[in-house]
């Protein structure tokens, strides 16, 4: 499946960079990223495929009702394991799912739409590149690893970026 083959692509690269950091730089708070640490930002990744993963048996998927563990923002080889677990079981089958979600602060109603397993993979693949964005960003504050040069990167960007090469 081209969808499993392109998140596990993420996860690699998102892996490679992780493994070069220490675990105070994983976990440390970053100016630029607004107090929130590299660990934080692959927490909310990961987390984001879990609620998926779980919502899946039951049809229901509900982002807001993430863990928020702790452990994954401070422990970068139980990120890792966790995406590599993630990798290893987003093969499944597309179905129909409804998506439970509240977008006004002001309200505990949450609203409803038709949705499916296909496309709420892509919206997880789609906002992990935008967080390996910003992971990018707090890399290049608290370390001087190199970073591979389409990492974070849309993948469309990518294609156009070679068309205009040529």
């Amino acid at each position: 499946m081209q969808l499993k083959s392109a998140i596990s692509n993420s996860f690699d690269q998102l892996a490679g960079i992780l493994d070069q950091l220490t675990e105070t730089q994983y976990s440390q708070p970053s100016k630029i990223l607004f107090n929130a640490s590299i660990g934080q930002h692959v927490r909310h990744i990961i987390e984001l495929y879990i609620c998926l993963y779980n919502g899946y048996t039951s049809g229901n998927v509900n982002y807001e009702k993430r863990k928020r563990d702790v452990r994954i923002e401070t422990d970068k080889s139980f990120a890792i394991e966790l995406m590599e677990m993630i990798g290893n079981n987003i093969d499944k089958d597309n179905k129909k799912l409804l998506l439970d979600s509240s977008y006004d602060e002001q309200s505990t109603d949450s609203i409803t739409v038709k949705t499916n397993y296909y496309r709420e993979l892509i919206y997880n693949l789609e906002h992990t590149v935008h967080h390996m964005a910003l992971i990018r960003v707090g890399v290049n504050e608290v370390s001087s690893i190199a970073i591979p040069e389409g990492f974070g990167v849309a993948t469309s960007t990518i294609k156009y970026r070679k068309s205009c090469a040529q």
